[in-house]
């Protein structure tokens, strides 16, 4: 019988969880639709009727170029239209998408200007695609709203000198690419909550959206790029929540330290103690109390 070393084994176990280095900075979602490929078929998903091919699309995809974020944003023009998706992961819902979707349309139309040589300061009226917005909510969600607009959710539906319309889209239609992506986002959470933030995790969601026909060809094709993906997205989920929990953590020791001020300061206002025994009953440095006790005295 064959001996495992212990520290070869320990070495294999680690290398199971190791998080993937952080060069990959595109979302499965981008990255799927990077490909005009599956690109051609969520246009087809939200417009059958339209007969345009591969050729008729231009990805207007603004890059994260100025943080070290995933991102999940993708844009394209298809002949007069232009198609914003915005990519909702989180299970907390927030209207906040409406206002980083309109960002993304004032960046993008910025973009379309300057590509196309128009010139926002002359008198000729420039040309433009028509926007279209979606959010793809793949979270859990008891209210599903069709649309959501920025007047409605931020202003109460009272006139304002902007407005935009965002549709949801949170299954797609069966079989169809959307669909598909949505099944393939919630085999990964289960898988993730079954064996963890691990490339184990990775592997089985990949597994079994091959075994049912979700994605398939993609995740065939692109294995090893969607599991560097989705260990860089869970790194980054867990490198966020020790950031919030570290705030939470230093807001907590800040109103400590606040009520030892207040306390001390009450201290020496009732002038019964010493410097010293202020400091020593407030738990602040003898210096903290010196500067308090100057701060207190009378002009």
């Amino acid at each position: 019988m064959d001996i495992i070393n212990k520290d070869t084994l320990n070495s294999e176990t680690e290398e199971q969880k190791k998080v993937m280095k952080r060069t990959i900075k595109d979302s499965v979602f981008t990255d799927l639709f990077q490909n005009k490929k599956y690109l051609l078929q969520l246009y087809k998903a939200l417009h059958p009727e339209d007969n345009v091919t591969e050729d008729d699309l231009t990805d207007v995809t603004i890059k994260n170029v100025l943080t070290d974020n995933i991102y999940n944003d993708l844009g394209f023009v298809v002949e007069d239209r232009l198609m914003i998706f915005v990519e909702a992961q989180s299970s907390v819902w927030t209207v906040n998408i409406i206002v980083r979707a309109l960002m993304y349309l004032v960046q993008t139309w910025h973009d379309y200007f300057e590509r196309t040589k128009q010139n926002l300061y002359k008198s000729k009226k420039v040309q433009m695609p028509i926007p279209e917005i979606y959010v793809i909510f793949t979270g859990e969600r008891k209210t599903r709203p069709s649309e959501i607009s920025l007047a409605q959710e931020f202003f109460a539906g009272k006139e304002c000198g902007i407005d935009v319309k965002v549709k949801m889209i949170y299954d797609g239609k069966e079989g169809d690419i959307i669909n598909q992506y949505v099944l393939f986002t919630k085999i990964c959470n289960e898988q993730m909550k079954k064996h963890g933030r691990t490339r184990k995790a990775v592997t089985e969601a990949i597994r079994l959206c091959k075994d049912r026909d979700v994605l398939r060809e993609y995740l065939s094709n692109r294995e090893s790029e969607v599991m560097d993906i989705m260990m860089v997205l869970y790194d980054e989920e867990e490198i966020m929540r020790s950031y919030v929990e570290s705030e939470r953590y230093e807001a907590k020791q800040e109103a400590r330290y606040d009520e030892k001020i207040e306390t001390a300061k009450r201290m020496l206002n009732d002038g019964a103690l010493s410097m010293d025994k202020v400091a020593e009953f407030s738990n602040l440095p003898i210096e903290v109390i010196e500067r308090l006790a100057s701060e207190l005295q009378p002009v």
